[in-house]
């Protein structure tokens, strides 16, 4: 945490971690973004923003430990590449799509491409959405199951997503929409909330499923709930995927862009990579 006076200027959840006897400074699983967080002034004046900013933040890394291997994903709009670059990190460039949620809902759904507007037009009339079933366990079925089509195995397991989910629904943060067409489920989604924004945070349709309709129509929910709940932005959390972003691109949101910050200084970690890429 840094300070400026009596109040708090900037915080930055880290996590700590050691792995074949190498320290890990990395995004958490499960976890899309982290900090730093940057708590601006009431009255700051626009053109001190900028060198505020970077100083909390600089002061922040600073009381980071020291880690052979770093990968930590910055949250989208942080743009203090220059004090990450000078710290010796390399910075690597991701994506994903914002909604602004401020225009009227028929707006919102003006902006969507024609195919999604039919999708949803269609799946009005043949799926049912509703967010009273806690289909968690399907929802990581699906979700495996589509990354094995793609020959990638999950990176968490079903435990840790039923704890999340058990904290999301202690914490009134979070909704599960399922759609279903008669008993069979199609789709599910998971989303996360605060006070400003939405997230996309996971979702997967069923494989017997030919097209996005369910997904296109649960999403669409979710944004028209998020709007309702007085949120300013969803975040749809990108994908660097190119049937994922074609998809995501559909929504109308603006594509913003977001920093991981890495570095590698071992040599058994940098061994264990090329190994993982091999296999």
């Amino acid at each position: 945490m840094v300070m400026n006076g009596d109040a708090l200027a900037g915080i930055w959840p880290y996590p700590v971690e050691n792995k074949l006897k190498v320290s890990l400074l990395r995004t958490p699983v499960l976890s899309p973004y982290m900090g730093p967080h940057v708590f601006f002034p009431a009255d700051i004046k626009e053109s001190k923003r900028d060198s505020f900013e970077h100083d909390i933040i600089e002061a922040l890394l600073a009381q980071l430990p020291q880690a052979k291997m770093w990968h930590l994903a910055m949250q989208p709009g942080l743009k203090q590449v220059g004090v990450f670059s000078h710290y010796g990190l390399d910075v690597e460039t991701k994506q994903t799509f914002i909604i602004n949620l401020t225009p009227s809902e028929n707006l919102l759904l003006g902006n969507l491409k024609d195919s999604m507007r039919r999708n949803i037009k269609a799946a009005d009339k043949e799926l049912t959405i509703t967010d009273a079933e806690p289909n968690i366990s399907e929802l990581f079925k699906f979700h495996k199951e589509t990354l094995l089509e793609k020959r990638v195995n999950s990176p968490f397991k079903a435990a840790q997503l039923q704890k999340l989910y058990k904290a999301v629904k202690e914490n009134h943060a979070g909704a599960l929409y399922t759609a279903k067409k008669g008993n069979e489920i199609m789709a599910i989604i998971f989303i996360v909330w605060d006070n400003n924004s939405s997230y996309y945070y996971m979702g997967a349709q069923n494989p017997k499923g030919d097209n996005f309709k369910a997904m296109t129509a649960l999403l669409w929910h979710a944004i028209k709930q998020a709007k309702a709940r007085n949120n300013k932005y969803f975040d749809l959390e990108g994908s660097m995927d190119a049937g994922v972003e074609r998809f995501f691109r559909g929504f109308g949101g603006m594509r913003e862009l977001y920093m991981v910050l890495k570095k590698t200084d071992s040599l058994v970690w940098k061994l264990k990579e090329r190994i993982t890429k091999m296999i």
